[in-house]
């Protein structure tokens, strides 16, 4: 993987988010030549900041994905061979609360990147990150593959799946050699992202971490609601790996991806909360939130099986790991310690660890 990226141009939108900074990170490390196209961090603290990735990469657009010229601009200026697009409204309780701007963003931000590909002379390959939840939820009990039909109960859910279908035209009727240019595109679902440095509003990890922090006891809503949890480095990797093939291998791999856990890892929210209190010790406890809620699927899996055998992808680290990576890197974190260096230490261990 290392031998790929040293040197490769890469444009990320989203960098200055917990996802995209880890994206940073990696890059970093491997020896990439990064660009970010983000608005400014959304969260205080943020885990771009602690890091201070304005100094690691090679250049920092902070500018919305709604702005057609300033993105296109930022683009060819800095002529990317891949492209990895982050930049979204990732949260589903703000999709209720602000539906036209979540379907701004998740729709016509992705119609504003792929638009400004089509302008661009270096750009081989793409990967639009996408969710888990842009399928239509049957609540059953099976993982969904790549093939299964799209949906979305809520704004958030539904805007990815439109983002899908943005890709796929696109894909079809722009990027391909019958058009005259032939740009590699694929799409990527992964499941329930957590990792240290997350402080997003209403998720559970951060909101987790917030309190115990603070000393304060945890309040979960839905303690029953099963998710593919995996560690940030995993859909990472695969991202990576998935764009890495994309560039060295054309459309071949210009399809939709499912990256998330084994199946013993889509855990219960109850569950997650009663390890995390027990790793931390200190009578770390935790209480259900009762007031009412907006709609949120109780029961989500994937089916990883396609990553497996056709990229020869594989999560490294079990729940029970990244759980303890998080404890770790937020000890590091109370403690003052130097969170870049935490953060690349932790990136080399699992770039070390065997599946």
């Amino acid at each position: 993987m290392r031998a790929f990226w040293e040197g490769k141009k890469v444009f990320i939108t989203g960098h200055t988010g917990f996802k995209g900074t880890w994206l940073c990170l990696f890059l970093a490390s491997l020896g990439a030549k990064v660009t970010g196209y983000a608005l400014n961090p959304p969260t205080e603290p943020s885990l771009y900041k602690l890091c201070d990735i304005d100094k690691l990469i090679s250049n920092s657009y902070i500018g919305d994905i709604r702005d057609s010229q300033f993105l296109e601009k930022a683009i060819i200026e800095s002529d990317p061979e891949i492209v990895i697009h982050m930049a979204a409204q990732p949260l589903v309780r703000d999709s209720y609360k602000n539906p036209v701007e979540t379907y701004s963003i998740n729709i016509m931000g992705t119609v504003n990147v792929l638009e400004a590909i089509r302008k661009s002379k270096t750009v081989r390959a793409v990967v639009n990150v996408t969710t888990d939840k842009c399928y239509e939820n049957k609540e059953w009990a099976w993982g969904y593959r790549e093939n299964e039909p799209l949906g979305g109960y809520d704004p958030y859910s539904s805007s990815k799946a439109c983002s899908e279908l943005v890709t796929s035209a696109y894909r079809n009727s722009f990027f391909n050699q019958n058009e005259g240019k032939s740009v590699a595109i694929a799409t990527a679902r992964a499941g329930n992202v957590i990792g240290g440095g997350d402080w997003a509003e209403d998720r559970l990890i951060p909101d987790c971490i917030r309190s115990l922090l603070a000393n304060d006891r945890i309040l979960i809503r839905n303690p029953n609601s099963i998710r593919p949890w995996q560690h940030v480095l995993e859909p990472l990797s695969g991202y990576l790996l998935l764009a890495q093939k994309l560039f060295e291998k054309g459309t071949d791999y210009a399809e939709a991806w499912n990256f998330g856990p084994y199946d013993v890892d889509a855990k219960p929210v109850n569950w997650i909360v009663d390890k995390i209190c027990k790793k931390w010790g200190q009578g770390a406890d935790y209480d259900l939130d009762q007031s009412p809620k907006p709609h949120e699927a109780q029961y989500l899996k994937l089916d990883c099986s396609k990553a497996f055998s056709k990229l020869g992808w594989q999560p490294k680290w079990s729940l029970d790991q990244a759980l303890d990576k998080i404890l770790e890197w937020t000890v590091a974190y109370k403690e003052n310690n130097d969170i870049k260096a935490t953060c690349f230490n932790q990136i080399e261990e699992y770039l070390n660890t065997k599946p």
